[in-house]
């Protein structure tokens, strides 16, 4: 079993960027290296939705529209984290933020969809004030 953790969240105000690490640990985090990792955020009153992720080499990175050339995906996987720099944050990026991963390959659209992630963070919260 894999747990991720989520951190980083807070109160800013827009045009601000915050950083949000997840690390991975558990039995299982010798091949963290392998998993697909992603950022989801489920805003207030709204479903979940995809925000991005990250390929198990760290090369191949998928944004949502809505956030894409703000934010950046990145992973250190000799520290079993991945990270979602945020960048001139607005106030429709308040959010809980949660951290998925999976030793599924993924590829195309699967990547987008949270139902393929079967670990999950407890989510953390980004709240940006106009």
């Amino acid at each position: 079993q894999v747990q991720l953790v989520e951190s980083g969240g807070g109160l800013v105000q827009a045009g601000d960027s915050l950083r949000l690490s997840c690390t991975a640990s558990g039995r299982t985090t010798s091949t963290f290296s392998t998993y697909a990792m992603a950022w989801f955020r489920q805003p207030p009153g709204k479903e979940r939705e995809f925000v991005s992720a990250i390929n198990w080499s760290g090369d191949k990175p998928t944004y949502a529209d809505s956030v894409k050339g703000r934010f950046t995906i990145s992973r250190d996987n000799g520290m079993n984290t991945v990270y979602l720099q945020m960048n001139g944050l607005k106030p429709e990026d308040t959010a809980v933020y949660y951290c998925a991963g999976t030793g599924v390959f993924l590829y195309g659209d699967m990547v987008m969809d949270s139902r393929e992630y079967n670990y999950w963070g407890q989510g953390t919260q980004v709240t940006v004030s106009s």
